[in-house]
């Protein structure tokens, strides 16, 4: 089971990794994984385990391009994120590190805390009390990029990009 993290509208890179932190990534990514939320919510990095889940609303990672804010919500371990709208930059950062983003509102459906099952290949979300939220099905080359982790390993293992001729 993986839990729900609810967030508001227009949840900035700064609120993800505040660019302060840009000079620690530098030295040590490592140290990327004590950040995520560092000031939005505290306990965020160290409460949040491998599978979980970020419900959000409009707008979900505006603000700069950094791509360390996806970056460290990928190694802490964030197993998806679902939002109605995402910016372009995040959503194709997240795209690049492998991070699952579903295009939905469940901000009212689901609540922070709340202990669920991501099944991913189906696309639903399956609640404690066996609810099947079905989420907006991905196109194949992204399920792709997700299965490989990443747009990198993607083509490490394919020799192409998803959509160029084999």
């Amino acid at each position: 089971m993986s839990r729900v993290w609810i967030f508001g509208q227009d949840i900035n890179t700064d609120q993800i990794v505040p660019g302060r932190f840009a000079p620690i990534m530098l030295k040590n990514e490592d140290d990327l994984r004590k950040y995520p939320f560092v000031e939005h919510r505290p306990e965020f990095a160290g409460d949040v385990r491998p599978g979980d889940i970020i419900v959000a609303g409009n707008n979900f990672g505006c603000g700069s391009s950094r791509e360390y804010a996806p970056l460290a919500l990928k190694m802490v371990g964030v197993g998806a994120i679902i939002a109605p709208l995402f910016a372009r930059i995040f959503f194709r950062n997240a795209l690049n590190l492998g991070i699952p983003c579903f295009t939905a509102d469940l901000t009212s459906q689901l609540r922070d805390g709340q202990q669920v099952e991501l099944v991913l290949e189906d696309g639903v979300i399956v609640t404690e009390g066996g609810e099947r939220i079905a989420l907006p099905p991905p196109p194949v080359f992204l399920r792709e990029v997700w299965a490989a982790g990443g747009i990198v390993p993607f083509f490490r293992q394919h020799g192409r990009f998803p959509g160029e001729a084999a």
